[in-house]
């Protein structure tokens, strides 16, 4: 494996970082479960190479069942608290500290089941727009069958059986 082309052409470099300070508030609230998301970096900013999101989850149970995304792969790191995810076979434990990678296809889930908070990172290559995706969630419950069907598919959020 080799390093890809080069995308940026110039000689001296430039200012471009973008800096997201740690008391930012978050991005989106979860009021039902007590849980937040941060953008840290969506699709957009990146160019679409990949979205990095920090998911915290309130005390009660929350998470999605297992499912499997055609386009993008998942990533998981544990910030804090128990996290469950499951692996295609199980759902497993983790920590503080375990890294989960899931590629195309892989079929996963998370949840939280402590009573305890926990925090994760997710990210997702390449940088597709999940905020429309965590956003809709909200509104699950106004949606026909017909319309929540589009909305996953659109979403290539495709749900399997444990």
């Amino acid at each position: 494996m080799s390093y890809p082309e080069p995308k940026y052409h110039g000689e001296d470099g430039e200012v471009s970082a973008v800096f997201r300070p740690a008391g930012t508030p978050a991005d989106l609230l979860f009021h039902r479960s007590g849980g937040s998301a941060d953008y840290l970096a969506t699709g957009a900013t990146t160019g679409g190479k990949f979205g990095l999101y920090q998911w915290n989850m309130g005390p009660g149970r929350s998470g999605p069942d297992p499912h499997f995304h055609k386009t993008i792969t998942e990533s998981f790191y544990i910030l804090s608290g128990t996290v469950k995810i499951y692996d295609g076979t199980k759902w497993v434990e983790t920590h503080p500290g375990d890294f989960v990678h899931v590629p195309e296809g892989g079929v996963h889930g998370f949840r939280n089941e402590s009573g305890e908070p926990a925090s994760m990172l997710l990210l997702f290559a390449p940088g597709a727009p999940r905020e429309g995706y965590f956003e809709g969630l909200a509104t699950l419950g106004e949606m026909s069958d017909a319309e929540r069907r589009e909305f996953f598919e659109y979403h290539d959020n495709y749900w399997v059986e444990e």
